[in-house]
C-alpha cells in the first residue's frame, strides 16, 4: 500500500474525532494542542508523530489504523459513514452490494423513517438518552451529507440489490421493533413499498451512470462497497444496516486498499452482475413481488 498524503491522513483523523466521545476542546486539551492545530491536521497539515501517537491512543485505535496502513477497523458508525463520505466525494466510480440497493439511491422518506426506526429500536434504557439521541443526530447527518455529496458529484455506481431483501423490507416494513399497531405497521409497510417503487423506476429510466442489478439467488451476507478513485481504490465492508430493524450502533467495519481483496470482491461484483436481472426484467420482477406482498 502508498504511503498517505497527510491530507489522507486528515480525513481520518476527522472521522475518528466525529465517532469519539470527546468534543474537539477535549481532544485538543488532552493531547495538548491547540483546537485550531486539530482542524489543521484534519485539512492536510502533517502533524508530529508524537500528536499522531497520542491522538491513537485516545481514541482507542491503532496507528496503522489512523494512518491507514494495512486495514482500517472502525467501530463507530459516524467514524464509519464519514470515511465513506469521504472516499465518495473523491471516487469516480462506485461498485455497491448491498441488501437494499445504496442508500445513496433512496428517497427523502427513507431517511424519515429511517431515523423513526432506529429510534424505537433502542433499548429501552437508551430510549431517550441524550448522549445516544446525539450519537443517533450525528450518523443521520453525516449520511445525509453522504446522498447530498453523491446527488452533486453522481459518480457511475453498479449496484447490486437481492430481491429477497427487498422483498423482506416489504413484508415487515420500515420498522425498528415488533410491537407496533397495525394502523402503523401498515403506514411502515407503504413506505418500504414505495422505495421497492423508487427502485423500478430506477430500474425503467436508466439514469445516466446508474446500473441496477437485482439478485434472484442466495447473496452474500457480508455488505461491501468498492470506491475507485482517480489514483486508488478502496474497499469496505460494512456491519451496519439502514432499513427495517436497522443497526447504527454495534459492529466494526473495514477499509482497505490491498489488492487481493479488492481484486476477489471485484470478481464477486463481476460474476453476480452477469447473473442478475436488469432492466426491464428486473421491473417486472419487483412489481409482481409488490403484488404477492399485498
Amino acid at each position: 500500500m502508498s504511503e498517505l498524503s497527510p491530507k489522507e491522513i486528515g480525513h481520518r483523523l476527522k472521522a475518528f474525532r466525529l465517532g469519539s466521545k470527546y468534543s474537539t476542546e477535549e481532544i485538543a486539551a488532552k493531547i495538548g494542542i491547540s483546537r485550531a492545530a486539530l482542524y489543521r491536521y484534519e485539512k492536510g497539515d502533517p502533524p508530529k508523530l508524537e500528536t499522531l501517537e497520542a491522538i491513537a491512543e485516545l481514541f482507542g485505535v491503532s496507528l496503522p489504523s489512523l494512518m491507514g496502513v494495512g486495514v482500517e477497523y472502525i467501530s463507530s458508525a459516524i467514524s464509519f459513514f464519514e470515511r465513506m463520505r469521504q472516499n465518495e466525494a473523491e471516487s469516480e466510480q462506485l461498485s455497491v452490494m448491498f441488501g437494499l440497493v445504496s442508500y445513496l439511491l433512496t428517497t427523502d422518506d427513507f431517511d424519515k423513517y429511517l431515523e423513526i426506526s432506529i429510534k424505537e429500536g433502542l433499548p429501552e434504557e437508551l430510549q431517550g438518552d441524550p448522549d445516544t439521541m446525539r450519537r443517533i443526530a450525528d450518523v443521520l447527518a453525516v449520511l445525509e451529507e453522504r446522498k447530498k455529496v453523491y446527488k452533486q458529484r453522481k459518480p457511475s455506481m453498479v449496484n447490486l440489490a437481492s430481491a429477497t431483501n427487498l422483498e423482506q423490507f416489504m413484508r415487515s416494513g420500515f420498522v425498528g421493533t415488533f410491537d407496533l399497531p397495525e394502523d402503523v405497521l401498515n403506514e411502515r409497510r407503504a413506505a418500504a413499498r414505495h422505495e421497492v417503487e423508487h427502485v423500478i423506476t430506477l430500474l425503467e429510466e436508466q439514469p445516466i451512470g446508474v446500473q441496477i442489478g437485482i439478485l434472484v439467488d442466495s447473496v452474500p451476507s457480508t455488505h461491501f462497497q468498492i470506491f475507485r478513485q482517480s489514483d486508488r481504490s478502496t474497499l469496505c465492508l460494512s456491519p451496519y444496516k439502514l432499513c427495517h430493524f436497522p443497526n447504527v450502533r454495534l459492529g466494526v467495519g473495514m477499509l482497505t486498499s490491498a489488492p487481493e481483496a479488492l481484486d476477489l470482491h471485484q470478481q464477486m461484483v463481476t460474476e453476480l452482475w452477469g447473473r442478475a436481472l436488469k432492466g426491464r426484467r428486473a421491473a417486472d420482477h419487483l412489481r409482481k413481488m409488490i403484488e404477492d406482498c399485498k
